[in-house]
């Protein structure tokens, strides 16, 4: 089997998550990791509610998603785990992913301190206000 090209933290460019994240699917399946907190497998995220992605078109949304760097995929038996790497994108970005995500309105009402990997425009959730 081929591996998966990850790229690495500083490999990874602003300009490559913004095309990333300009299709709303992605953007659709990204926040379901990104605020799942597990990750998820590309069979359960084919459902986009009202429509289901075909497998092909699926296949090729994780790709893109991975090789921006904004999701990690690994190989369990013959199902794909997909983990978005939040935290990581956080500490070089600082409320990148936040930002795009909410711009899409997919965090409305969302406690940011939630999103799994810590993507959070809260400094300090100590002292946060709800």
């Amino acid at each position: 089997m081929r591996p998966l090209f990850h790229p690495a933290l500083e490999d990874i460019r602003p300009e490559a998550i913004l095309y990333a994240l300009s299709d709303p699917e992605r953007v659709a399946i990204f926040a379901r990791l990104a605020t799942a907190g597990c990750g998820g497998t590309c069979s359960a995220l084919a459902d986009l509610g009202d429509r289901v992605i075909p497998k092909s078109s699926l296949s090729n949304h994780f790709k893109v998603l991975r090789e921006s760097g904004l999701i990690r995929s690994e190989r369990q038996g013959v199902e794909m785990r997909n983990l978005t790497r939040c935290a990581e994108l956080d500490e070089r970005f600082p409320g990148l992913i936040r930002s795009i995500l909410m711009a899409y309105g997919q965090l409305p009402g969302h406690d940011p301190r939630t999103l799994e990997g810590g993507v959070s425009s809260v400094a300090n959730p100590a002292t946060a206000t709800k």
